[in-house]
Formats: structure tokens, C-alpha cells, sequence
């Protein structure tokens, strides 16, 4: 049995540490969170994201958003080894600060075009994307149940959702509706696995790290949650 599980049978004092660090991550999520928020809305009130958004319309270039999805998954994986990986705690605050920096711009003209089509669809997204993680949560830290048997599955199916975005930029052809309401349900799924890890196993040194994983995913929701409103209201028109 993990000494590391909040269970009545686990060693005396092994809970403690665990029940630390897990406020610990959460602490790190929601300053994670709040720094994400602020920034979005900095980039929004100073045109940045609506220049942005007109940008990547205008320059009709299919590779250009490859390339930008490059430079942010280097990011990301600079982001992660920083944050899993040293032992320096302000290091790994770097890796998460790091992330949500790349996250804030890789959002920007995303937030620009839900502005100019759909003004109302960014707070809805947050709200859908809040009751969706919130009931996941409730669900990994309520259930006896081991997520961490997802992760394989995450990582074929992430290398699959990834082809067929790359494959959609080269070819032409629209994801869709559709693939967005995959995309949800494959965010929802790295959410209980990441939970999952955070109250089992995932090392207890590495809050930031844990809480990067964590944004990651809900991050990956609120992209998707957001086309699909700002896919429906452009269909209405």
C-alpha cells in the first residue's frame, strides 16, 4: 500500500506530509490561476489580444499556427523540467510562473476572437470549465479510485490529438465541433489523473510541479470549452 494515501490504515504521520503538500499545490494552482486571469485580462484591455487575433486571421499563413504550438510546447517543456525536476523551490515557481506566462500569450488571440464574435463567451467558458473541474475534483478526492491507470491511455490519445491538428493545418480541413467536444472530455480525463497523482503519489517536494500539471489540463478545457461556445455563436448567424 502507498504510505502516501489518505487512508485510516496508512502509517502514523505518512498522511500529514501528503495533506501538505496537496494544500500546497492547491496554493500554487490558485495563485497559478489568478496570475493567468490577470494577465488575459491586461492583454485584453490594451488591444493586445484583438491585434493578435486580427493577425493570425488576416495572415491566412496555416503554418504560422504550427509555429506558435511549437514555441509554446518548448515552452511548456521547459516550463515542466524546471518545475518537476530541480529541488530549488524557487525554481520550480519559475517552471509554473514560466507556464502560465506561455499559457496567457498562447491565449491571447483566442480571447481577441471570442471579443469580436462572441463577447459573452470567455466568462461562460471560465463558468462551464469551473463546475467541470470543480465536479471532477470532487470526484477523485471522494472515490477510492485510482486514476493513474489513465495515463497511458492520455498519452496515445495526446499524440493522436496531435497529429490530427497538425494534419488539419497541413491539409485544410476543419477539426470541428466535434474534435472540440473530444478534446473536453480528454482535459477531463487529465484532470482526474492529475488529481489522482496529487493525492497518491506524485512526489511531495514538487508542489509547483504538481499544481503545472494540474493548470495544464484546465487550461486545455477552457481552450476547448471556449471554441465550442465561440463555435455555436457564429453558427447562429
Amino acid at each position: 500500500m502507498n504510505p502516501n494515501v489518505l487512508t485510516p490504515s496508512t502509517p502514523e504521520g505518512a498522511p500529514f506530509e501528503r495533506r501538505d503538500f496537496i494544500v500546497s499545490t492547491y496554493q500554487h494552482l490558485g495563485a497559478a490561476i489568478l496570475a493567468f486571469v490577470a494577465l488575459s485580462a491586461v492583454l485584453m484591455a490594451t488591444g493586445v489580444s484583438g491585434t493578435a487575433a486580427k493577425m493570425l486571421v488576416a495572415s491566412g499563413n496555416k503554418f504560422l499556427w504550427l509555429g506558435i504550438m511549437g514555441a509554446f510546447m518548448l515552452v511548456g517543456w521547459l516550463a515542466s523540467s524546471l518545475a518537476d525536476h530541480s529541488d530549488n523551490p524557487q525554481t520550480q515557481r519559475m517552471g509554473l510562473g514560466l507556464y502560465v506566462l506561455a499559457e496567457g500569450l498562447i491565449f491571447a488571440p483566442l480571447f481577441g476572437i471570442a471579443q469580436l464574435v462572441a463577447p459573452g463567451a470567455i466568462g461562460a467558458a471560465a463558468f462551464i470549465t469551473l463546475l467541470l473541474v470543480g465536479a471532477l475534483t470532487w470526484t477523485a478526492f471522494t472515490t477510492k479510485t485510482d486514476f493513474s491507470f489513465l495515463g497511458g491511455i492520455l498519452k496515445v490519445g495526446g499524440l493522436v490529438a496531435l497529429g490530427t491538428i497538425i494534419a488539419g493545418a497541413i491539409f485544410g480541413f476543419k477539426l470541428g465541433i466535434w474534435f472540440s467536444g473530444i478534446m473536453v472530455l480528454f482535459a477531463g480525463a487529465c484532470v482526474l489523473y492529475d488529481t489522482s497523482r496529487i493525492l497518491r503519489d506524485y512526489p511531495t517536494d514538487r508542489p509547483a510541479g504538481a499544481a503545472l500539471h494540474l493548470f495544464a489540463s484546465i487550461a486545455l478545457m477552457l481552450w476547448y470549452v471556449l471554441r465550442i461556445l465561440i463555435s455555436l455563436a457564429t453558427s447562429d448567424d
